[in-house]
Parts: structure tokens; sequence; C-alpha cells
């Protein structure tokens, strides 16, 4: 029966071609170099073009879920946390535009990725290894946001606006954004502004999943305007806000989400000089994350777990070439606030209420240089250097919050500075259809604060309380990098590896010697470090032009990673694959996407993890552009998981179920 309805479907969607278009859009995903892959968006300066992609309403989780470097760990059906070659945010160093912002939530509920909107992006650069460290120090990798700007128009001045619709059965979520662009010849302003709206999802047993829904809404406003024909400036202003957000794979959910995101920069551009390139910018954002249970039924003991983390900053970054040299210089710096509270209240109310700092006040100030080399030995070769040197200091501002971890550190002082050296090297090498790449890199990275400072922080994966080392050495990485690439005609085939050795590998370790915070946790962890651990990651990917309209895709991965003499790591992805079948004729497109993973062999028990089963599942989409005069009417639907299968990945927390069947229809207007 599954077979049938299979057939009887892509049958419908490929007899439904019928139509011309003159501009060809395409859903992209670029890769530049060996270690940088670029996730296009869209651009608004060419018409408000982010509704070209299959699903144009997305979440942003969903968008970098289809990237190979990035796997995302999921509580609910919001705010998913991205890994970086199977290491976990702590690891990896994720910006907006180059700005740093941190989470203001201990149990890692919203990462930086949950603070935007596909709305607000042109595209998402991911880079590996120590290929991400330009905005600052990481272990696995980097993530930049890149936000969508506008170009100032080079005749009349233009208006172009649009909305969009967009609903998904699954979850009844009702999606409504509206956007409006406006240019000269010297000013422009992007204005944006999306809600989503979900209730709780059913997974594939037709079963609700309770707590998964989420209430959000973004607006952000970008402007510039030139000074010269060389010099511009420029301001952002992005402000998030989510309630009633549920994550049925932890023991609480939140009541609020917010962040305030701003910029102001300036562009000094003239490609005649030695410094070709020249922008400066100052940043500031304000987070604020409310933890609370009062929605969950047979809770012990209620509790409230605000946290806040304010961030300063700024960069100046130059651009220089010479000869066969291309050089980046990127200096910068911030002062980050991490401040994170927990209030019980006991049932009895003439019993006291219990309080406690969890992250005691934490300043966190970071400044580094960053410079790069960028070498075209010849036609065929060239060579890729670079290094950061950063000092980074952590003192703790609040003195109830010292005297809480003096319990565990008597000796500790308020402040702790540390040097963060990071280096890399990468050779490309050209010969008739193949691309040769080799890197090499080694870096360090500071304990996160919740790894240095953390007080009773509850994990409910391996159901301990974590306490923080403000002792812990920097994590060091020395990693190996290298990637095949051949291209003929209408075939290319990519094969890529990354070896990491990774010494002083922070990780939370059993101590009897103290007793769990939380009712019914097996224990208390503390932050240790592991002597040697490796990390091994390959992959295989095909692309293959069948015709004119048919393109075939394919990509399989195998992940490893390992104490030395030790145990396995944990959130390591088992072998997984995706395949598609696109077609493009004209104004209609159309995909066929199986995507599916092993049984998780090499999982590990002493960190909460338990085998998760092979699955497969299939996706169908198609979309289709009607003109309407000068404006544009896009739709887009498909059918997700389309036989409703239930399975839960190695990267669901808890192994909360996925989503089931969802149906999805978006349907955006541009106005030009």
């Amino acid at each position: 029966m599954k077979k049938i309805l299979l057939l009887i479907l892509i049958s419908l969607v490929f007899q439904s071609v019928n139509a011309q278009e003159k501009k060809k859009k395409v859903d992209t995903l670029e890769i530049h170099r060996v270690l940088k892959e670029v996730i296009i968006i869209g651009k608004k300066r060419k018409g408000i073009d982010h509704k070209k992609q299959i699903k144009p309403l997305s979440t942003l989780d969903q968008f970098l879920e289809n990237s190979s470097k990035i796997t995302m760990i999921k509580r609910g059906n919001y705010a998913w946390e991205p890994t970086i070659n199977n290491m976990i945010s702590d690891r990896i160093n994720v910006t907006i535009d180059g700005m740093q912002i941190f989470g203001a939530c201990t149990d890692k509920m919203d990462p930086i990725t949950s603070y935007v909107d596909v709305s607000n992006l042109e595209k998402i650069a991911i880079f590996s290894g120590q290929h991400g460290n330009e905005n600052g120090p990481t272990i696995g990798g980097a993530i930049d946001l890149k936000l969508d700007k506008s170009n100032f128009t080079q005749a009349d001045s233009k208006l172009i606006s649009g909305f969009d619709l967009g609903y998904e059965s699954n979850s009844n979520t009702k999606i409504i954004g509206v956007e409006a662009n406006y240019s000269n010849k010297k000013f422009f302003l992007n204005t944006d502004f999306i809600q989503r709206n979900a209730e709780n999802y059913v997974d594939g047993n037709n079963n609700e999943v309770l707590f998964s829904q989420y209430n959000k809404y973004n607006f952000s406003i970008i402007s510039g305007y030139k000074l010269s024909a060389n010099e511009k400036i420029g301001a952002t202003l992005i402000y998030d806000k989510a309630t009633d957000v549920g994550y049925p794979a932890l023991p609480m959910d939140v009541s609020l989400a917010k962040a305030v995101i701003g910029s102001v920069n300036y562009e000094y551009t003239n490609p005649l000089h030695f410094i070709n390139n020249l922008e400066a910018k100052i940043y500031a954002n304000s987070i604020t994350h409310v933890m609370d249970d009062t929605k969950r039924p047979n809770v012990p003991i209620h509790m409230d777990m605000p946290g806040w983390s304010d961030t300063y900053g700024f960069y100046i970054k130059a651009k220089a070439k010479k000869n066969k040299h291309q050089f980046l210089a990127n200096f910068n710096g911030y002062y980050n606030k991490s401040l994170a509270e927990m209030t019980m209240y006991p049932a009895n109310s003439n019993e006291k209420l219990m309080f406690m700092l969890t992250w005691p006040d934490v300043r966190t100030f970071y400044t580094g240089v960053y410079l790069e080399d960028n070498i075209n030995l010849n036609t065929k070769t060239s060579v890729q250097i670079n290094a950061r040197i950063g000092f980074q200091q952590n003192r703790i501002a609040s003195k109830f919050g010292l005297g809480s971890l003096q319990i565990f550190y008597p000796n500790l002082g308020t402040t702790k500075n540390r040097f963060l050296p990071s280096i890399s090297a990468q050779i490309i090498h050209k010969k008739k259809l193949f691309t040769y790449t080799t890197s090499i890199g080694y870096g360090q990275r500071a304990p996160s604060v919740s790894e240095g400072y953390g007080n009773f922080l509850y994990n409910s994966f391996d159901n301990f309380d974590y306490i923080g080392n403000p002792y812990l050495k920097n994590e060091k990485s020395l990693e190996f990098n290298s990637k095949i690439t051949y291209k003929k005609q209408r075939i290319s085939i990519d094969l890529e590896n990354s070896f990491f050795y990774i010494s002083d590998y922070i990780i939370g370790q059993i101590n009897t010697n103290y007793q769990p915070m939380v009712i019914g946790a097996n224990g208390v962890k503390v932050y240790s470090s592991l002597d040697k651990v490796l990390q091994f990651n390959t992959s295989l990917s095909t692309s293959y032009k069948i015709n004119k309209n048919f393109t075939a895709n394919a990509n399989i991965s195998y992940n490893y990673g390992k104490e030395i003499d030790g145990e396995h790591l944990p959130l390591i992805a088992p072998f997984s694959y995706k395949t598609s079948l696109s077609y493009k004729k004209n104004v209609f497109s159309a995909k066929l996407e199986m995507i599916g993973a092993g049984n998780q062999v090499n999982y590990s028990k002493i960190y909460g993890e338990d085998k998760t089963k092979r699955y497969t599942i299939f996706n169908l989409d198609a979309g289709y552009k009607f003109y309407i005069n000068n404006d544009v009417l896009i739709l887009k639907t498909g059918i997700e998981n389309m036989f409703n299968t239930y399975y839960s990945t190695y990267s669901d927390w808890n192994n909360i179920p996925r989503m089931g069947q969802n149906i999805f229809v978006n349907l955006s207007y541009v106005l030009k």
C-alpha cells in the first residue's frame, strides 16, 4: 500500500508541469573550499528571494539540519542545539554577522540560532574545526549567521514588499510574515516581521507529544547609508520573543525567551588600495530566558530558573591584496555578563523558599587578533594559513555566588586568566578533474560558564546534577582534514574526512562526595578532563544531473568518538544517509527525498545514552510560481515523513519521538 501511494503521489506531481519561466532561481547549497559550507537562504535585494527554497518558511533549525556538517540536538519542537563534527555548542562558536552572543539558559534551551529567523538571513556560513576561528576560539567549528542586507540602487528609488502565509498540519502550526524593503542611491531600509504559533505535535504512532507547543515572533530592521562612493554606515536591530515554549524531553518549560540585538557599523572599500576593505562594528545584545514548571503535573517542588546574558563587543576587519597574497585581519573583543538563578517553592507554604545562583554572575572579557593569508602559488595550487591569539578573563562578580562555589573550592579566587592560541594551514591542489585539499590545525578553548562555574545544573539526559570546575585546563585539539572532489560535466563526487585528537576533553564525571539537589537524580557529576579523546568523521557526497530536468543527490556519513582506552563519547552520530531526486522545469520544482540512519552501536551508557534503532523516512515537496503583472505568487507544498514512521534519532534528548506525517503549505506574495 505504501509503495502504491508513493507512485501515485510522484505521478501527480510530475504530471502537473505546464508553464514557463524566464528567470530560473534554484535552491542552492554551495561548497567553498574544503571546510566551509554556505547555505544560501535568500537575497532580498533580488526581490525577497528567500522564498525560492522548497519550504521557504522552514524554521532555521530545519535549514541547518540540511547541512552535511551539522546535526541538531532536539529537546522539543523549538530551539534545537546545533553541533558541528558531533561537537556540542560548548565546542563551537556561533555568531550573528560576526557578533558574539551567548545564551541565557543553563540547560541550553536557547541556542543563538533560536534568536533569529530565516527571514532575517541571507546565508549561513559553516566552518569546520580551526577554519572557524576568525570570530573567536573553537574546537569543532563555527556558524556565522549572515544577515540579509539590501544594496543601494543604481537608479531611482525602489520599494519591494511582500507577505508569507504558512500552515503545517501535524502541529497545527500557523505562520505569518510581512516584509518591506526600500532603497535608493544613498539609503536602504529592510524591515521584517514573522510570527510562528505551534501546538503539540503528533508522533508516528499518532500519539500527542505533550509540551511541544511554542509561540514566537521576530522583528528586524536593517539599514544603510552611503557617505561617499567608498564609505557607508549601517545599523541593525533585531527583537525576538518566544513564549509558552514546551520542552517534552525536559522537566521544565520556558515562559519567556527574549533577545534584543543591535549594532552600528562603518565600511570603507577601495579596490585600488592595498587595504581594499575596512569594516568596524560595535554591538550589544541582551538575552532573557525564564524556565518554569508551573504547567507540569505532579511536580514534587515547583521552581523558577531565570537567566540573563548581556554582551557588548566590537570588531575591526581589514582585507588587503598584494601580488599572490590576499590578507585578512580581524581584531575583536567582547564583554559578557552571565547570571542565572533558581528558586524552589516547597509544597508547604510555611517552609522557606530555597534560592541559589546557578551561574554566579560571571563576567567574561575576551580580546584577540586573527590573521589570514591566502596565497595563490599558481593556477593549480593555493595555500591558506591562519592564526588567532586571544586573552580571556573570567570574574565572579557575585559574593554570594563566589561563596557558593567556595563550598567545593575553598581557595577559589574571583578571577581566572587564560590565553587561547589557534593555528591552521590548508593546501588546495587542482589536477584535471580532481581537487585535493589537505589541512592541519591546532586550537584551544576555555571552559564554558556552565563547565567552569555552574552550580547544581540538572541534566535530564543522564539524570545527574552537574557542578562546574574553575580549575579546568584549556581543552586542546589537534586536527587533520582531507577532501577529494571529482567533477565532470554532469557528475560530482566529494569524499571528506576529519580527524580530531583532543586532550583535556571536558566532560562531567561522577563525584560521590556530594548529594544531588534535584529529587530523584542519580547523583552529582563534576566537570573534569579526560586525558585523550579521538573523533573521526567521514562522508561521501555525490550529485548526478540525469538530464536538464532531473538531478539525483546522495550522501552517506560515518562518525566515531571514543576516549583512548575508555568509553565511547556521547552524541556521536551513527551511520546515516540521505538521497534525493529533484525535478525542475520552468516555474515548477519537486523533490523526493529519503533520509535514514543505522542502529546506534557505539553508544555510551555511562553518559546516559541507550541504543537508538535504525529508521528511514520519505519526504515529498513541490513548488509552483505564478506571475501576476509585475508581482509574484509562490506556492510551495509537501509531505514530510510521508508514511508516518515512528522514529527517534541518536540526538533526540531522552529518545523524544520525532514528528509523524506532516503536510505543509507555504504561500508567498511579492509586490514589486
